[in-house]
């Protein structure tokens, strides 16, 4: 795709290839609609996001790590394109200050440009029902945060935190809409976007279980896939026959109406909707999936709603990869730049994985591998596909590399 180069060497360390996926443009674009670099002489948008970006893969804690592990050499920081190595002062006051609204932004902006890439190396599990239909995953995960450093993001009495609303798009296998907020905000008001295109199918946990929401979604032709409330009061129209001796943990389908009287207020009791029935073995517990699509087989509705372990995995990843459990500023503005920034450190790995990648990794080991070559001088296509097969043998060793290590302590 020529974004990559095919040999061991070059002039660029590893970190540098991977901020040159962001193209310039792009990001300059974004500085100007958002005027980030407005009033600043030094610590341009740019030298921000090289400083949060090394900060992601080099698993920072602190500004201090940044600075000191950007500032290590002349040559490195040169190479980073930089003129000088951020002071932790600096950087405080650029993640207080500069909106995080440009971050959000580049994310957004770099998930259009990448977009066909990511879609057509995606390893998603395909239900051959509902082949190249367009699906979106609906969650949210809660990002524990001390309420006395953080007071903005207060939660519960003694405990703050931020909660990072998402809708996964399962054709690029990556987060197409995220909000941030505090941890209190109820899932149901997390996004403003609930609704899609005509044809969209839309999973999502019980948290979204609202008549309402459900009508607007009946309105708009979307398919809608969750978890009925345990207190929801229905009444069953007739029961469907199920498959003999395939789709076991399927043990009942069934045609429903809605009867509560917040119901009929609303007005869908008169929609006929389908609850399936699951069995689900981990758990020894029976799942109840409702949904409007009257037609499919039970067993890709059961297999639609699975489809949510795709974005608890996403979570996960990036909780144990990236930097988005310790943040190396206290104020909304820096939590949320930092996570933008972690967001797109995400995409850039994906594209890195889906496009150069000659086999699988996982991500975690792959993100390891990335974090210990970060400033070699080496290419995304040998770091990927070389380093780490098996042992290597020095041969033919240069005599003076011997001393080297002993002239470090004499005199």
């Amino acid at each position: 795709m020529g974004l990559f180069k095919r040999t061991k060497n070059t002039n660029t360390p590893l970190i540098r290839q991977i901020i040159d996926l962001v193209p310039r443009w792009i990001l300059s674009r974004c500085t100007a609609e958002h005027k980030s670099d407005k009033g600043s002489s030094r610590y341009k948008t740019y030298d921000q996001f090289v400083a949060l970006t090394f900060g992601q893969l080099n698993k920072c804690f602190t500004l201090s790590d940044i600075s000191t592990g950007i500032g290590v050499s002349g040559t490195f920081i040169s190479s980073l394109g930089l003129d000088q190595s951020p002071a932790r002062s600096t950087m405080s006051d650029g993640n207080k200050n500069r909106d995080y609204k440009v971050f959000e932004s580049l994310y957004h902006r770099l998930l259009t440009h990448y977009g066909h890439l990511l879609s057509k190396r995606h390893e998603s599990h395909i239900i051959k029902e509902i082949k190249d239909r367009s699906i979106k995953l609906i969650d949210s995960t809660i990002i524990s945060l001390c309420l006395s450093m953080f007071d903005w993001a207060k939660f519960r009495t003694a405990k703050g935190g931020i909660k990072i609303h998402t809708c996964w798009d399962d054709t690029m296998m990556i987060p197409d809409i995220v909000n941030i907020t505090p941890a209190k905000l109820h899932d149901r008001y997390g996004l403003e976007q609930l609704v899609f295109a005509k044809g969209t199918i839309v999973v999502e946990d019980r948290a979204y279980f609202d008549f309402q929401l459900m009508l607007q979604r009946i309105r708009a032709e979307n398919v809608f896939v969750t978890r009925i409330k345990t207190n929801t009061v229905f009444e069953t129209i007739r029961e469907l026959e199920l498959p003999k001796d395939q789709d076991q943990d399927v043990l009942k389908d069934e045609i429903i109406t809605l009867s509560s009287k917040k119901a009929v207020k609303t007005g869908i009791d008169h929609v006929e909707l389908r609850l399936v029935h699951v069995y689900k073995p981990d758990e020894n517990k029976v799942i109840e999936i409702i949904t409007n699509q009257l037609d499919w087989t039970a067993r890709t509705i059961a297999d639609l709603y699975k489809k949510r372990w795709d974005i608890e995995l996403f979570f996960k990843a990036i909780k144990q990869n990236l930097q988005i459990k310790t943040f190396v500023g206290t104020s909304e503005n820096a939590v949320k730049s930092q996570i933008y920034i972690a967001l797109t450190t995400y995409l850039l790995l994906q594209l890195i994985v889906r496009t150069i990648a000659k086999k699988k990794h996982a991500f975690s080991n792959f993100v390891e591998k990335i974090r210990i070559c970060l400033s070699f001088y080496l290419t995304l296509d040998y770091v990927c596909n070389q380093v780490g097969q098996g042992a290597k043998r020095i041969r033919g060793r240069p005599q003076a590399e011997f001393y080297y290590a002993a002239d470090l302590f004499s005199g």
